[in-house]
């Protein structure tokens, strides 16, 4: 491939000795930010951008311990059933003693911690076509508030709630090991480990009810976080983070999924017609905080290769971070790549020589706690770093070069911003450059009909928000 396809016709000149740059990316990216940008502000020509690295993250990307992780899953497997119409009075067995479990195992993280995290049950009483009769749903969610930013939050869920192969079977032995004790145990290992830092913006743990019934623990909490006022940022919803052996035959423990919406499920009409014109369809902000863990995994993670899936859940299927995308929050699913159908929502048995059933023999520890750690430092990052840039603006049209408006944050912990682009055929970010706390940004001679293009807030400790996508297609 000739590395000419990548720039427009004015940069051959400057960039000319460099015959193989596309083999060193952020090399060029940098050199071609150099010759094509100017900032609205002067005084960025002399500044500096952070370092892109937190030490802690790496220390963290190597904190959660499988051992731990088992033995929360089979804690969560020994209540026999977790069906969400399961017993709730009994103290051995049911979904009630489930969720008694994991709130008291949040509090006595909390404990570990000076009582860092405020541990809640948010609820619903619902009805539908997997719940005849009024049912409470109960979510355990733990709170780790930030300290300058509180109302600012990023989530990790995982689903409490197990089923066989009669979804209205609420009394059969349903260990429900990968899908889904494995996310919640991996909920809270992350918060054993987090709990030991702080944060600027607030962490939320959440142990979700009633996902095989309808995704309502979800909705509840979406509810629940705008009746708080939460600025929600980022959710990550595990769903099955422990199996290894696909049914396809694969056994991997060093890829993971990430699905994303495109389009957002809640744009408006007057926003899907501005989408329609300006581009988008593949920067939702969902889609951007997927492409972010990805940058960080690749940073900070040894041995995970982060699969970026532009759907929102798996063919046909849905998950319980659905409810938050309605809601107009920034959601993804995070899971193993490889699934064995074999071991979700079946009835434990024997047929044919082929053992059926979520049992513990399918849940890998090492693989649950590689998978926990991806979402600690994915909380962790986004916590300690700005808030996304807001009301995002981009103009060019019929001239030579791009402009890119944002509202400039007064945040104490903001460095400044960084300006990305890409072709529009690229799926992820290719160039960038750091532009310093300003409110805007020219590129030059960088038309706005060929490229895509995005702005970041950068904390001072080098963490990075999101990229942002101008307008409310992109918009956090």
């Amino acid at each position: 491939m000739h590395c000419r396809r990548f720039l427009p016709n004015t940069f051959y000149r400057t960039l000319g000795a460099l015959r193989c740059f596309h083999r060193s990316p952020l090399l060029i990216s940098g050199l071609l930010a150099s010759n094509i940008a100017f900032s609205v502000q002067a005084q960025t020509e002399t500044q500096t951008a952070p370092s892109s690295e937190d030490l802690r993250l790496y220390d963290i990307a190597t904190a959660p311990q499988g051992d731990r992780i088992i033995g929360d899953v089979q804690t969560l497997v020994n209540f026999g059933t977790r069906h969400s119409l399961s017993d709730t009075q009994s103290s051995a067995r049911g979904i009630g003693a489930a969720r008694r479990w994991i709130k008291a195992e949040f509090e006595r993280i909390s404990a570990a911690c000076g009582n860092c995290l405020e541990v809640v049950e948010v609820s619903s009483t619902d009805t539908g076509k997997r719940i005849p009769n009024p049912t409470q749903i109960v979510n355990i969610i733990a709170i780790q508030k930030g300290q300058s930013d509180p109302n600012r939050v990023v989530m990790m869920s995982g689903d409490i709630d197990s089923r066989v192969s009669d979804v209205m079977d609420a009394t059969s032995d349903a260990p429900g090991a990968n899908d889904n004790a494995s996310g919640v145990a991996g909920a809270l290992e992350a918060a054993r480990v987090l709990s030991q830092y702080q944060f600027n913006g607030t962490i939320v743990y959440a142990a979700l009810s009633g996902e095989e019934q309808g995704l309502y623990g979800g909705a509840a909490l979406a509810n629940y976080a705008k009746a708080q006022g939460w600025r929600v940022e980022a959710v990550l919803n595990n769903d099955m983070i422990g199996n290894i052996e696909g049914i396809n035959g694969v056994v991997s423990n060093h890829t993971v999924r990430v699905f994303s919406e495109g389009v957002r499920i809640a744009e408006t009409p007057e926003e899907a017609k501005e989408r329609y014109f300006s581009g988008g369809e593949n920067d939702s902000a969902s889609r951007n905080l997927a492409r972010h863990i990805k940058t960080l995994a690749d940073q900070y993670m040894i041995n995970l290769d982060v699969k970026l899936i532009y759907r929102l859940d798996r063919f046909g299927r849905g998950g319980h971070h659905l409810p938050f995308n309605k809601a107009g929050m920034p959601a993804v699913r995070v899971m193993e790549t490889n699934e064995n159908y074999n071991r979700q929502h079946q009835d434990i048995r024997v047929e044919n020589g082929i053992e059926y059933g979520d049992v513990i023999s399918g849940v890998d520890k090492e693989f649950n706690a590689k998978l926990t750690a991806l979402n600690a430092i994915s909380l962790a990052a986004m916590a300690w770093a700005p808030a996304p840039p807001q009301q995002v603006n981009i103009s060019g049209q019929v001239t030579a070069d791009t402009h890119l408006k944002w509202q400039l944050s007064d945040s104490e912990e903001l460095a400044g911003y960084r300006v990305y682009w890409r072709e529009t055929t690229d799926s992820e970010w290719r160039y960038s450059r750091y532009v310093g706390r300003v409110d805007g940004f020219t590129l030059k001679n960088l038309v706005i009909d060929n490229y895509l293009f995005g702005v970041a807030a950068v904390g001072k400790n080098g963490n990075t928000s999101p990229v942002v996508f101008p307008g409310a297609t992109g918009a956090f």
